[in-house]
């Protein structure tokens, strides 16, 4: 049976990068590419989800808020994922995280995950 085309971009600046989290989330590695958001700045939150601790190893994830400022840009990594892909990113995120269509420095529509 043929896989389903990655025909989503996801932007990812935090934990989507891992492999570990990508094998359990997505069940592979995903293909990425560097890339930029312009106009967010990154701050830090306390997650409390113990499932995503355990496969993060991380308590503080990073988390982007929107300023509207050119002179502001968050570094990441856009991946390229399914429609099925990226409802499983959506149920790996925890509630203090809001997924949002963005253009990225690339010129690129992609989806981020940014603060509530």
């Amino acid at each position: 049976m043929a896989s389903a085309p990655s025909t989503e971009l996801l932007f990812s600046y935090g934990t989507l990068q891992h492999p570990q989290v990508q094998l359990d989330t997505f069940g592979r590695r995903l293909d990425a590419e560097d890339d930029v958001l312009p106009g967010y700045t990154v701050d830090y939150a306390e997650i409390e989800d113990h499932r995503v601790v355990d496969l993060s190893k991380q308590t503080v994830h990073p988390i982007v808020r929107e300023t509207g400022s050119p002179l502001d840009k968050v570094v990441g990594k856009t991946l390229r994922v399914t429609a099925d892909e990226l409802d499983a990113a959506d149920q790996y995120e925890v509630a203090l995280y809001r997924r949002v269509s963005v253009v990225l420095a690339s010129g690129r529509r992609a989806w981020a995950y940014v603060s509530v």
